[in-house]
């Protein structure tokens, strides 16, 4: 097995949660991205010394149009992609405001109440780290 081979892949994103408009709870944002067909949190590959935080903010703006605050950090999230192994560190973070625009990489985003965003979810990992979110939201 080569050496890039071994290394895993470093990533970073965020569970984005937002006042529900109703005035009741929170909404969580998902993102479409095209190339997979699926739902997850917005999360992307960390560059060269990059820190996680400023990736994780990065990400969600770039793929949700939001600036964000960071807030608890979450899990980090292993699987492999390819045969190489990923590493996501996730944090909590409340959306500031932005406005969302389409792209070849992220084409939808969806602002859902937690039970409907989690069946929405793709992947049983992001269920796992909205439910983090959903229940930190509730203390």
């Amino acid at each position: 097995m080569t050496k890039e081979r071994r290394t895993p892949i470093r990533a970073a994103g965020c569970v984005l949660w937002r006042p529900a408009v109703s005035g009741h709870g929170i909404e969580i944002a998902l993102v479409h991205r095209p190339k997979y067909d699926d739902w997850s949190h917005p999360k992307g590959k960390r560059k060269r010394a990059e820190p996680a935080e400023a990736c994780a903010r990065r990400e969600v703006l770039e793929e949700t149009g939001q600036n964000c605050a960071l807030g608890a950090r979450l899990a980090t999230v292993h699987y492999t992609v390819d045969g190489r192994p990923k590493e996501v560190d996730y944090w909590a973070a409340r959306a500031l405001g932005g406005t969302f625009v389409p792209s070849r990489e992220v084409d939808r985003l969806t602002w859902l109440p937690p039970r409907e965003a989690r069946l929405r979810l793709t992947q049983p990992r992001d269920r796992d780290l909205l439910d983090a979110v959903v229940t930190a939201s509730r203390r």
